[in-house]
């Protein structure tokens, strides 16, 4: 009878000391919440079982959705607009330090996305917006973005306005 105790402790202590780490993850390991290695390549790691614990960070491009805002233009035209943008964790500590999830991150870049969008488009008129200088409208809000996302340890790879039309009560007008 001890015997197979003993080989059932054995075998949870040997399950609880690998871990695996995904092509499409980076891993923390955390010894009673602090920082004890990275893991960026895929494969079979160890950690001390019970004592460290494994916080998974995603490797891929991640897509931040914001919800249809109005803004107000240059000339004071009110415009709804529908914006969003993607993004890669390159700093997995800083990213978990500060945001934690991709949840967190993706409020967080959420409300960063919708202020630059604000500041940019209410410094421009409507033509400019629908026509003439949307693609250079769309490079001021990656840059403001990016200088902000820097603090949550991700890099933004881009940022699109998806529409931008009148309000239905204008239109209707």
């Amino acid at each position: 009878f001890s015997a197979l105790l003993i080989i059932v402790v054995l075998g949870l202590v040997g399950a609880g000391s690998l871990f695996t780490v995904g092509q499409t993850q980076q891993a923390l390991v955390l010894r009673f919440g602090e920082l004890r290695t990275i893991y960026k390549d895929p494969g079979l790691k160890f950690k001390v079982p019970f004592i460290e614990n494994v916080v998974y960070i995603d490797n891929r491009i991640l897509d931040v959705e914001t919800n249809k805002q109005e803004v107000l233009a240059a000339d004071n035209n009110r415009i709804d607009v529908d914006a969003f943008l993607r993004y890669r964790i390159v700093d997995a500590l800083k990213f978990y330090q500060s945001v934690r999830t991709p949840q967190g991150a993706d409020s967080q870049l959420s409300n960063v996305l919708n202020s630059a969008v604000r500041r940019v488009l209410g410094e421009a008129n409507m033509t400019q917006i629908v026509r003439d200088q949307r693609a250079q409208l769309m490079v001021r809000i990656k840059e403001q973005v990016e200088t902000e996302a820097q603090k949550f340890g991700v890099t933004i790879q881009d940022v699109r306005i998806r529409r931008a039309d009148l309000p239905r009560q204008i239109s209707e007008q």
